[in-house]
């Protein structure tokens, strides 16, 4: 996994966040910021090599829906065949702009979660626009629902980009090559503590999802 990891970053350095993959504890920490107590619509942008989301495939609920948007192709190949079993993971070799019309073909009215790694301080600030505001717009209205992202920097919460978003909150994970900020936009104001673990945290597990089939029909 390394390998590739490591050859994709060589070959693509702006397109791939990391030289290498996230640790254990930045993995534990990321996934911590979803409740999967019920069905959820889930898309993270740049998977890489699927390190987070093999986290997220291992806990979420049996009906959710994970969709992975990676612009790499040789990545996307190696998601592809990784979750080829997984019929709740769904790999998509597009811009991760293209998520309103994805959901629009899957018939998924919202996303619970968007789940980023991809370095928003290296694109341009029409593009990190559009990236925010399409996030933002594909949200449920709910107090669970959020775009949770990892960053060397914070810059999206200290520079004001996601002012859009109802309230955030921050970690820093030292034990990561490079460290990392792990921050969490909600979409609306006010969500209890999910068994008091953080001071403003997730969904008290009886949230309802997007409109999830519990046939598991995407």
């Amino acid at each position: 996994m390394s390998a590739l990891f490591l050859k994709r970053f060589l070959r693509s350095p702006l397109s791939v966040a990391s030289i290498m993959p996230s640790s254990k504890t930045l993995i534990r920490k990321v996934s911590d910021k979803m409740d999967h107590s019920v069905p959820r619509v889930i898309a993270e942008f740049g998977p890489g090599e699927g390190c987070h989301t093999r986290e997220i495939v291992r806990r979420m609920h049996a009906d959710s829906h994970l969709m992975l948007f990676e612009i790499d192709a040789e990545l996307c190949e190696h998601l592809r065949k990784q979750f080829a079993h997984e019929p709740r993971v769904s790999v998509h070799n597009e811009d991760c702009v293209k998520l309103p019309e994805v959901l629009s073909r899957k018939g998924l009215p919202h996303c619970d979660y968007v789940v980023s790694g991809i370095p928003f301080s290296i694109l341009d600030k029409a593009k990190k626009r559009e990236i925010l505001d399409h996030t933002y717009s594909v949200l449920a209205p709910q107090a669970h629902s959020a775009f949770i992202i990892y960053q060397v920097t914070n810059e999206l919460r200290s520079r004001g980009h996601c002012d859009h978003f109802a309230r955030a909150e921050s970690e820093y994970c030292l034990i990561n090559m490079p460290p990392m900020f792990v921050t969490k936009f909600f979409k609306t104001k006010g969500e209890k503590p999910l068994n008091g673990q953080h001071k403003h945290g997730h969904g008290n597990g009886h949230a309802v999802g997007s409109g999830i089939a519990r046939n598991g029909s995407h």
